[in-house]
């Protein structure tokens, strides 16, 4: 009976060590992804030709995730600016020195569920792993 505990142990601790780094991995990666297409659209919605990020640039960025494994349904843009003005409204951008602000989430996804084996807790459902920030728009009216 010692025996088989041990076995039974062992082996759960043996696939935890042997698949975490993976699971973790793929957090990192995702994270990272989600942090760089954040960076892009906010150096596009924020230049001098822009000064928004409407939803055909949410729609393209979903489809640019979508290469990279995302569920695109299960993306969440967040769009706003630093003074309150809509960020989103292509005939009316933000004038130049207003902050654009973006964050994009995505759910975990059970990836750390494995950590279960050796008594962690993993994210609850509602969790969300998110890339974001912040730049100044650069947009100029041609005529005031």
């Amino acid at each position: 009976m010692k025996q088989l505990l041990v076995f039974v142990l062992f082996s759960s601790l043996f696939c935890w060590l042997m698949f975490s780094p993976i699971y973790k991995h793929v957090l990192v990666i995702r994270q990272a992804l989600l942090q760089q297409e954040a960076d892009y659209m906010l150096e596009i919605g924020a230049s001098g030709r822009f000064g928004y990020i409407d939803g055909a640039m949410v729609a393209e960025s979903r489809e640019r995730l979508a290469r990279h494994g995302f569920d695109p349904s299960r993306l969440e843009y967040e769009v706003t600016s630093a003074n309150g003005e809509e960020a989103t409204v292509a005939s009316s951008p933000l004038r130049r020195g207003t902050g654009i602000r973006l964050r994009i989430a995505y759910p975990y996804e059970n990836l750390l569920r494995i950590d279960r084996l050796i008594g962690l807790e993993p994210p609850s459902e509602d969790a969300r792993i998110a890339g974001g920030g912040m730049k100044m728009s650069e947009y100029v009216p041609l005529s005031d």
